[in-house]
């Protein structure tokens, strides 16, 4: 089944787009995954909305956050209680970006950088519990930590969300996969070669494609450029993007095992 309702603590819940184009944004992922974009038209909101698949959330939008900011996929964890997160952040050697707070009376969030310098947001569930659909074409199917610094983070998140560690094969340098019960939730890979130097950590969320080279070469006709091309991995093919705006993102095919 794809459709969820609630998420465990320590689960990636939820990915949002925080775009310097929201408009030319919409239309480049209305075009490869089928989304269609409803916005919050109350002022407080701030311009942001929800991508949608057939009428389900999928993912959110809006502008990226300050001026001169840059366009970004973020990655969301769900927890019980978003100012113990924060607190336990502090403690593992992160920072508190956004202290703990309410948002609309949906949940709490609370925005943390590790120690390698990358952004994840905390989300105290309430009646907005996260995506409605995962796991399928034009859904997220995994979220993904890329880091030079895997010793640090390697400690920081399990401390953080109470994750276990499996260390998993991968192409080259630490791969880590993250569990809750005993069940793989998300991961982390040491940045390579294939990744430009420049390139900072950051969560990579993964995207489910039902033909991951239409799916490629759609994006790059719309204005998308291939950071990597297809290659295989344990969860399907993959390929990672940057949209017009050079947010990163990936895609996986489907042979990949459910969340």
């Amino acid at each position: 089944m794809s459709e969820r309702s609630g998420y465990k603590s320590g689960v990636p819940c939820w990915v949002d787009l925080s775009s310097t184009d929201v408009t030319l944004s919409v239309r480049f992922y209305r075009e490869i995954f089928g989304w269609e974009a409803v916005f919050d038209p109350r002022p407080e909101a701030g311009g942001h909305g929800r991508f949608t698949l057939r009428g389900k959330a999928v993912a959110g939008i809006g502008p990226s956050r300050g001026d001169g900011g840059s366009s970004v996929w973020n990655t969301w964890v769900a927890t019980e209680d978003a100012g113990l997160t924060a607190a336990r952040v502090r403690e593992a050697g992160g920072e508190v970006v956004v202290e703990p707070a309410g948002v609309f009376g949906e949940g709490a969030m609370t925005v943390v950088r590790d120690p390698s310098g990358a952004s994840v947001t905390a989300w105290q569930v309430g009646p907005r519990q996260g995506a409605e659909i995962v796991g399928e074409p034009g859904a997220l199917a995994w979220n993904e930590l890329v880091t030079r610094d895997t010793a640090r983070c390697g400690a920081f998140y399990p401390a953080v969300f109470g994750w276990g560690v499996k260390d998993v094969d991968g192409a080259g340098g630490r791969c880590v996969e993250w569990q809750v019960d005993g069940h793989p939730v998300a991961g982390m890979t040491e940045s390579g070669p294939r990744v430009p130097p420049d390139t900072p950590p950051h969560w990579l969320a993964y995207f489910a494609a039902e033909d991951v080279d239409a799916t490629v070469a759609r994006a790059e006709e719309l204005g998308g450029t291939v950071v990597l091309p297809r290659t295989p991995a344990p969860r399907g093919p993959v390929a990672v993007l940057a949209d017009p705006q050079s947010a990163l993102f990936a895609v996986v095919g489907p042979d990949r095992p459910r969340r």
